[in-house]
Parts: C-alpha cells; sequence; structure tokens
C-alpha cells in the first residue's frame, strides 16, 4: 500500500460513534473525552506513518440524545430537525476528536495539522421519505419503549437485539465538498469530514440543495467519500475484531482475507448480522467496486495490525 516514493498513500478511517460512547453508558461529556482519546491510537500511529487520513465518525447515540434534549425543550425553545442535529453532533464530536488527536500526536513527536469541517452527503431524492430503520440513541426499557410509541416515536430492536429509537437512513451518493476535503487530505492536513454520515440533502426541482430528518450510515458515507478523494484504503474500525464465518454458532471464525466476489456472497447469502457487521462489509465493497485497493474491518486498536494483515479482516479487489 505504498505511492511512488515509498510513501503512505491516502486512507479513510470510519470511527463508530459507540466508540466514543459505548452502549450501556449514559457517558458524561468527560467521559466521552476519555473514550475519545482511548481511541486514537491507530490514528496516531497511521500519522506517524505518514499516511494521508480524513476520519469519518458515527454519532448513533449522540445525535438520539439530541434528539431527546430538543424535544423535552421543545414548550421552552424551538426544536431543530434531525439533520440538523447531525452536524450539530459532527461539529461537537468533531472537537472531541480533533483536540484529543492534536494532544496524542504532540505526544508522539509527530507534527500534523486537524481540523474539522461540516460536510452534506447528497442522497437520491427518491430516498427523501423512506421509512425509519436506523437506531440511534440509546438501548430503551419497557416503560420507554410504550411511552415512545404513544407519542408516535417509531422503536424497533437493534443487532444486537436492544430496543432503540428508529430513524430514515437514505443511501449516499456523494458528498458535496469532497473536493475541498480531497486538497486538504492531499495538503498533509488529517481531516474529520463527513460526522455522523454527514447531514442528507438532495437536489429540488428548482436545483437548490434541501435536508431532510434522517441519518445517514456512516460506513457507508465513508466509501463514497474514499473513493471521491482517490483514496487506496478504507479502515473501519468497530467493536468487532473481524468478519466472521459462521457467526452466532459454536463453529464461528474469524476471516482474515476476503475477495470482493466472496464478501459480496456473504451478503447474499444472509451469512452477516443486519445491523452490525453487514452494512459494513457492503460499505467496504462499495468502495472496491468505485476503485479502491484495500478494505479493512477491525477492532478499534488493532487498525495498524490489520493493515499488515496480522488482525481483522482485510478485503482485496478481485482485479
Amino acid at each position: 500500500m505504498t505511492r511512488a516514493g515509498d510513501r503512505p498513500g491516502t486512507i479513510v478511517i470510519a470511527l463508530g460513534g459507540n466508540a466514543l460512547q459505548p452502549p450501556g453508558e449514559r457517558a458524561t461529556i468527560h467521559d466521552q473525552f476519555r473514550h475519545t482519546r482511548e481511541s486514537l491510537t491507530a490514528v496516531v500511529e497511521l500519522a506517524a506513518a505518514g499516511w494521508h487520513i480524513a476520519i469519518v465518525h458515527g454519532n448513533g447515540p449522540q445525535v438520539g440524545d439530541a434528539l431527546e434534549r430538543n424535544e423535552r425543550a421543545a414548550e421552552r425553545v424551538s426544536p431543530l430537525p434531525l439533520g440538523v442535529l447531525v452536524s450539530a453532533t459532527a461539529g461537537w464530536i468533531g472537537y472531541m476528536i480533533q483536540q484529543s488527536l492534536l494532544n496524542a500526536l504532540e505526544r508522539a513527536g509527530v507534527r500534523r495539522q486537524v481540523l474539522t469541517t461540516i460536510t452534506q452527503t447528497v442522497i437520491p431524492q427518491t430516498d427523501a421519505g423512506l421509512e425509519p430503520t436506523k437506531p440511534i440513541g440509546h438501548a430503551l426499557a419497557e416503560p420507554d419503549v410504550a411511552q415512545f410509541r404513544a407519542r408516535g416515536v417509531p422503536v424497533g430492536q437493534d443487532g444486537a437485539g436492544r430496543w432503540r429509537r428508529l430513524a430514515p437512513s437514505p443511501t449516499p451518493v456523494d458528498v458535496v465538498e469532497w473536493g475541498a476535503v480531497k486538497q486538504l487530505v492531499d495538503e498533509g492536513k488529517i481531516v474529520i469530514a463527513a460526522g455522523g454520515g454527514g447531514s442528507p440533502v438532495y437536489r429540488t426541482t428548482s436545483g437548490a440543495w434541501e435536508g431532510i430528518e434522517a441519518v445517514v450510515d456512516k460506513d457507508r458515507t465513508a466509501a463514497v467519500l474514499a473513493a471521491r478523494i482517490g483514496a487506496e484504503c478504507m479502515m473501519i474500525l468497530t467493536d468487532i475484531d473481524a468478519v466472521y464465518e459462521h457467526w452466532g454458532t459454536p463453529e464461528r471464525r474469524p476471516l482474515r482475507q476476503l475477495s470482493l466476489a466472496r464478501a459480496e456472497q456473504m451478503v447474499r447469502d444472509g451469512a452477516l448480522g443486519a445491523g452490525s457487521m453487514r452494512p459494513k462489509v457492503e460499505a467496504a465493497a462499495t468502495f472496491l467496486r468505485a476503485g479502491g485497493a484495500l478494505a479493512v474491518i477491525a477492532r478499534l486498536t488493532d487498525g495498524p495490525a490489520a493493515l499488515r494483515g496480522e488482525t481483522g479482516t482485510t478485503i482485496r479487489s478481485d482485479e
């Protein structure tokens, strides 16, 4: 994975929102800063090695919290739409990552600039009215589920069987500001972009951009952004150490290497969890189909080792 001159190329790293606010923990902002600092070891190592880096992060727990705060305060202040809350959480989560990463880089003696950008994610106009399917916020107790339903708020079970609030999740097809992100990354700056998958927008009949109340899967947006900026590698860092064969059975085993064809076959066969690993493998396949060379899925702390093929799962183009 090198370019001319034996220099590492460009990598897009997707960090899960649960990395900053783990399930089952109603974390304070101080806890989230602590989790953020703990999650950046892999990024520091890649930055020290000379990779050009863009970071995309999730916001599932955080945007659900923000939506609930809006609703509870609606009698006092005007609530914000979900698409606006995506940008709001992208701003303050980006600030946490940016500050924590700058401090970690300085401690490691690595001189790199880090900045957060607010970006818009393009969706097809036909996706603007999708049904809610994507879990956001925290796990709900049974009384909370009943209260949400009574208010007409959609709820459903996530990949781990927890009841959570649901939001529409359109398919990303582009990032409006990808050119600016590419310019900054090519200059060697570490760019935090498309936070929470980016705020979803579509073109109206008049040609203007219009936002919708929805969230976009951050791994899918990361795949689109990685292809757009010409990244050689896309890395999805999560709480699972690899893609597994026979997941959920005593015969389960990690798959260290996958071809694109095999990965796509596993998706078609339903061999991957719909709410957990399947979207990640689908995002990896999207990136590779668009011309990427390598996609890596690994545990949060294992990024560089997975890039070397020592752990995690690497998926390569069939070409």
